[in-house]
């Protein structure tokens, strides 16, 4: 079995293996015609059921050939230009190649005995992203698994900061207050379109569900400040300490971004920590022409980016970045095996130190390939072009009479609904969308997303692939039509 561990006798092995893995899905992606096979459930399950693991198969071509049958026929594949459902986008070569060298040094970025270089690539890039953010000299951050986890260490951070600077507050005016009592009493603001993963923080954290306070939308679905002004002020009147105010800079569904500036003015009015979720809209950070809608990011106390969103990275790769480096230390922990108290006082540069995670892939390093091949800009440019897109599709979706859209998009999402002419009832027209949508997809034919504004059911193109033309969109839009079309016929009929 020894002939299956990667070393100096094996290289020969290992190059041929990953070539021709390489091999098949260069052939899938040369031929892929739809963005997937429409297969269900339960066509595919049997068969991945049925494979007997404890029987190998003894050599990589078996497996990959195997493999087409269980994954690489049927994938997801991302890259299809009318692949229009969630936050995934196609990525780039560079960061491609990127993986590949990860996976086979496979580096653990906890320590730097695990990493040594790998452990500096990270930070400069920490150091880099900061820099573009406006965070200042003393920010630092850490690489994280996606947004959700960034959003969960910005938000302890948060608990943790808010607990002493209140806590001693209390203590200088000779009360006596500890954090069990406290934590009650912590509050969190966000609006009514940010991320789920804002609620699910505050239940992990100790804080329960109820501590998140929701806080409506403008028309444009950003967060309204005069009513965020309001329940900071109801806030501090029932007693009660503004943790946190958590802003979007590019919501899931319409890729909304909320008045930064503004929210900057009230959570330093408040004391409250200010985290901006830019898991989305991270890409503005290196767009040639649309940076400036993230103007007022530079104030807030730490930063969600999904560089495996906007920035065209395979999953995962995402960082939680923070103004002030000693914030971190509310996550640090020295165990004597791995990162013990003397090695920071000699300068060792251990990024456990700052993650809540120990063991971590070096998902810096496809960052760092795209970088140094593409540049900054050459990322922004792609990011500006789905941009261009979203607008563009915008108005194919007005011109259209079958459809309603919510609103114009800032980034590149497009939140819209079917509405025939004739006087259908609510929860039927509900369906109809949900039927569309389920409809395209076991079709194949195209991959598009759903949602609920305001009650009401919703279809949502996602638009992160530079390929996708408008008449991919037009295109997407009749198959949507006649799937709605064909299900309201059919049932109007058996209700007449």
């Amino acid at each position: 079995m020894r002939q299956h561990l990667l070393n100096e006798t094996t290289a020969d092995i290992y190059r041929r293996s990953v070539t021709e893995g390489v091999d098949r899905v260069a052939a899938k992606l040369a031929t892929t015609e739809r963005p997937h096979t429409g297969i269900s459930v339960d066509e595919l399950a049997p068969v991945i059921n049925g494979i007997d693991l404890d029987t190998p198969l003894g050599d990589s071509s078996a497996a990959l050939a195997e493999l087409e049958d269980v994954y690489l026929r049927d994938a997801v594949y991302f890259h299809h230009p009318r692949y229009l459902g969630h936050l995934n986008c196609p990525v780039v070569i560079p960061a491609v190649v990127g993986e590949a060298v990860m996976a086979a040094v496979n580096s653990s970025l906890d320590t730097w005995d695990q990493s040594i270089g790998g452990t500096l690539i990270e930070r400069r890039l920490i150091d880099w992203t900061t820099r573009r953010i406006g965070l200042g000299e003393n920010a630092d951050g850490i690489f994280t698994s996606g947004g959700s986890q960034s959003n969960f260490h910005a938000l302890l951070l948060a608990r943790d900061e808010a607990c002493r600077t209140v806590m001693k507050r209390a203590m200088d005016a000779g009360v006596g207050l500890t954090k069990a009592e406290l934590l009650p009493k912590l509050r969190i603001f966000t609006s009514d379109a940010s991320h789920f993963s804002v609620q699910k923080s505050a239940a992990m954290l100790g804080l329960g569900y109820e501590a998140v306070i929701s806080v409506p939308v403008d028309r444009n679905r950003r967060m309204d400040t005069s009513v965020l002004a309001l329940e900071l002020e109801n806030c501090a009147a029932e007693g009660l300490f503004p943790m946190a105010v958590v802003a979007t800079a590019g919501t899931t569904d319409f890729g909304s971004i909320d008045p930064l500036p503004e929210i900057a003015r009230l959570t330093a009015e408040h004391s409250a920590w200010m985290h901006v979720d830019a898991a989305y809209g991270c890409g503005l950070l290196v767009s040639p022409t649309r940076r400036h809608l993230l103007d007022g990011i530079e104030h807030a106390d730490s930063v969600t980016v999904d560089y495996h969103k906007s920035f065209f990275q395979p999953v995962s790769s995402s960082a939680m970045l923070v103004r002030d480096r000693d914030t971190l230390k509310h996550a640090t922990y020295h165990a004597d095996y791995l990162n013990p108290r003397r090695m920071a006082e000699e300068r060792i540069p251990n990024q456990v130190d700052k993650s809540i995670q120990t063991t971590r892939r070096f998902d810096a390093l496809k960052l760092w390939m795209t970088l140094r091949i593409m540049g900054a800009d050459g990322v922004g440019s792609l990011f500006d072009e789905v941009i261009d897109l979203a607008a563009a599709g915008y108005d194919v979706i007005t011109a259209d009479p079958r459809f309603e859209v919510v609103v114009e998009p800032q980034i590149s999402t497009l939140v819209f609904r079917f509405v025939p002419g004739d006087d259908v009832p609510a929860e039927l027209l509900d369906e109809a969308q949900l039927h569309a949508r389920k409809a395209l997809f076991a079709s194949g034919e195209a991959v598009v997303a759903g949602t609920k504004v305001d009650g009401k059911q919703y279809l949502k193109f996602t638009l992160l692939n530079p390929q996708t033309t408008t008449a991919d969109i037009a295109a997407v839009l009749d198959l949507l039509a006649a799937h709605a079309e064909q299900f309201l016929g059919e049932s109007l009929a058996v209700h007449h």
